[in-house]
């Protein structure tokens, strides 16, 4: 599939093939150029607001590590208010790949557990006394997972 033919597939009616589009985009923008790339996060980031299409589209946008700011500020808004905990959870992995949208994570790493277990792992990317506040709560957290991956980041 060529550029056109991705960004295409991306605006398709048919749900399944802009998932497949999104889970296609990762793999496309190895060597592309600048422009390119930052015109299939936009693209991909459209997405973002697709009921069938939210998660993968996170995804998608951590794995193409094109931290523009709108993207950022929309995967933050999908990390703090989506009604999908995937989606929630999508949008935390995201910020963490990104290393962009602190604010965000940090405000997950008070959501359900699955979503908490992400935010701590995303910490990584971050610095900072709230992050090292962070998992410090997170080593009293009741999810035995969330648990780890603090005392994990935390002894590094």
């Amino acid at each position: 599939m060529d550029y056109d033919g991705l960004l295409g597939a991306l605006r398709d009616p048919a749900p399944e093939v802009r998932h497949r589009a999104l889970t296609l985009a990762p793999r496309w923008v190895a060597g592309r150029p600048d422009a390119e790339r930052r015109a299939l996060v936009r693209a991909v980031a459209t997405l973002l607001d697709d009921p069938g299409c939210a998660e993968p589209a996170a995804f998608a946008l951590g794995e193409l590590e094109v931290p523009d700011p709108a993207v950022v500020a929309a995967l933050s808004r999908q990390a703090r208010s989506h009604d999908d905990p995937l989606c929630r959870e999508s949008a935390v992995a995201a910020l963490g790949a990104l290393g962009q949208g602190r604010e965000a994570v940090l405000a997950a790493t008070a959501d359900v557990a699955t979503v908490r277990r992400r935010a701590v792992i995303a910490l990584a990317a971050f610095d900072g006394p709230e992050v090292d506040e962070a998992l410090q709560a997170a080593l009293d957290d009741r999810d035995w997972q969330v648990r780890q991956a603090a005392e994990d980041l935390l002894a590094e």
